[in-house]
């Protein structure tokens, strides 16, 4: 990439500056009056040597200007020492040329050969798949196609907690009302009573803790019935939305394989990493990092805890797919309980932990707050998507679009996903509806609007007869973006951050929007015609990769 070459270029010159090396940056200036890229490393090295940044810059830029390379037109220094490079209209003729040969522009193989599983959205059976899970099913499906576009094997994972209290309250709700067929809904009503009474009521809290067992050891034939059938539901249902989020899972896991298995190399290593302590096994983190604090692994019970489960998982993940990485997504509520897991791995399985990147993000909230299935207040998913949907109706209506149900399902799927990709992952998201949907700048359909003007651009083009052609008489101010994208595609990666994607796609349709403003693309008298559809050929082969990369819906028109 171009940016490598400049920041090759930049340590010779400094070098037969006379200066020593020290780290410096070559990154693209906010506004691209001050060049296509600028380096800092004059002000680096006059703050280390006591010099005037100006001074050094002009002599490195100095010697950069007798560099022989047809990708620069000019350099200059700029204040208060900046060395600012403009590429050339060969290099910007070369780059559109290019993106329109390579159908997959962007990918690269930095992770060639690597194998990384990726674990995300996690629902629990039993429970509603709410606004939560879309979060972390958002980040992670991103995530997973931005690892296989820098050349890795990517397999999708879901962790599911099929045993726990919650399965048992949900279960206790449907005893009490002797229901049976029980929907998915229908589930979440019977655990959100059970959550009520486990917190209210003694007698009805003993009664789910002896339900706990039950399912734990499969003792009772009446408990494993309502089990067996609620479990079932509840994942057929959740692959009904799955299906809408264009996300499909490799493996499978469970709580039901990872907490036997976890509880197993607990007590295996009792008395040297895990003690016991009134009757639970714990993990004293406090002993190796004074920041983490003790957590039980299996409880007084008997019973594994989160962190037994997830050290099984850990094991039973990779004798299931030998991974070199293991990403795992989870809300940020528990950051604290995975720094202590993740010491214990270190000394349990040292090669596992080294392998662990835990991700965390925060919280998708409504104007009226967190949602929560403990209180009965949960948004689902499927609402949520329904009511984008109907709104997504309502807005092409007084716009007089015809939507159908599908177009009107990818565009609430697009806004959905932009308003959680928008930032980074650590963040909590309050999503508004009416924003989402906006089609003036800031919101998923709005790339896909921009995307599908493009198309029809294009097909116009098509139908005068004008070809694609990169060799025009002039550039154009959008032109110096769309060259970046691989760039783009290999930070997001490096940092896991999709955001860098997103905010790169808005910056892309944008001037290309204003391009389009003020230019007639498709004109068969006009001899730049043919330069300017390849632009838009070019541009919209980037917004559709890096919707792909979002897994955001591209709809051919709208």
């Amino acid at each position: 990439m171009v940016y490598e070459k400049l920041r090759d270029l930049t340590e010779e010159a400094t070098r037969k500056s006379g200066f020593e090396a020290v780290n410096f940056t070559v990154e693209h200036p906010a506004n691209l009056e001050l060049g296509d890229y600028a380096s800092n490393i004059a002000l680096v090295l006059g703050k280390k040597n006591g010099q005037n940044p100006m001074d050094v810059a002009e002599k490195i830029a100095e010697v950069l200007r007798q560099v022989e390379d047809n990708s620069l037109s000019r350099i200059e220094v700029a204040s208060p020492g900046f060395i600012n490079f403009f590429l050339s209209k060969e290099f910007f003729s070369k780059s559109l040329k290019n993106i329109l040969e390579d159908k997959q522009f962007g990918k690269n193989e930095n992770l060639k050969g690597k194998k990384v599983i990726v674990e995300y959205t996690d629902p629990n059976p039993f429970k509603e798949f709410h606004i939560g899970h879309l979060m972390s099913n958002s980040i992670g499906e991103s995530i997973s196609r931005l690892i296989e576009w820098n050349g890795a094997e990517a397999k999708r994972a879901c962790y599911q907690g099929d045993v726990g209290l919650h399965v048992a309250k949900a279960v206790w709700g449907a005893v009490k009302n002797k229901e049976s067929g029980i929907k998915n809904q229908e589930w979440g009503k019977c655990y959100t009573e059970g959550a009520k009474a486990y917190k209210e009521n003694d007698t009805a809290k003993k009664e789910i803790e002896e339900i706990n067992k039950k399912i734990y050891d499969r003792s009772d034939e009446e408990i494993n019935k309502l089990y067996n059938e609620g479990r079932k539901e509840s994942l057929e249902y959740f692959e009904t939305i799955y299906k809408k989020l264009d996300t499909k899972f490799d493996f499978y896991f469970f709580e039901s394989e990872s907490g036997p298995f976890g509880k197993k190399i607990v007590l295996e290593n009792k008395g040297g990493i895990f003690e016991e302590s009134e009757g639970a096994i714990i993990f004293r983190g406090e002993k190796y990092d004074n920041s983490l604090h003790t957590r039980v692994f299996i409880n007084s019970d008997g019973l594994p805890t989160y962190e037994a489960k997830e050290l099984g998982l850990a094991k039973i993940k990779y004798e299931k797919y030998p991974y070199d990485m293991s990403v795992v997504i989870t809300g940020n509520e528990v950051n604290e309980y995975f720094r202590v897991l993740l010491v214990a791995m270190s000394l349990v399985f040292p090669e596992l932990a080294e392998k662990t990147k835990h991700i965390s993000h925060g919280m998708l909230r409504l104007p009226s707050g967190k949602m929560s299935s403990r209180t009965g207040e949960v948004i689902s998913a499927e609402s949520l998507i329904l009511e984008l949907k109907n709104a997504v109706k309502d807005k092409f209506k007084e716009t007089r679009r015809d939507s159908d149900d599908k177009l009107a399902e990818e565009v609430a799927v697009g806004a959905l996903k932009y308003s959680i990709l928008k930032q980074a992952a650590g963040k909590d998201v309050v999503f508004d509806i009416g924003k989402s949907i906006s089609l003036d700048g800031d919101s998923g359909p709005y790339l896909q609007y921009t995307k599908a003007r493009i198309n029809s651009v294009l097909e116009k083009c098509r139908s005068l007869g004008i070809e694609s052609s990169a060799n025009g008489g002039q550039n154009f101010e959008i032109e110096r973006v769309v060259y970046i994208f691989p760039e783009v595609v290999e930070r997001a990666s490096t940092e896991f951050s999709p955001h860098y994607i997103l905010n790169y796609l808005v910056e892309v349709a944008s001037r290309f929007n204003a391009f389009y403003a003020q230019n007639t693309i498709a004109d068969k008298n006009d001899p730049e015609s043919p330069h300017k559809a390849a632009i838009a050929q070019a541009v919209g082969q980037i917004l559709e990769s890096g919707l792909h990369l979002l897994a955001i819906p591209s709809p051919h028109n709208m």
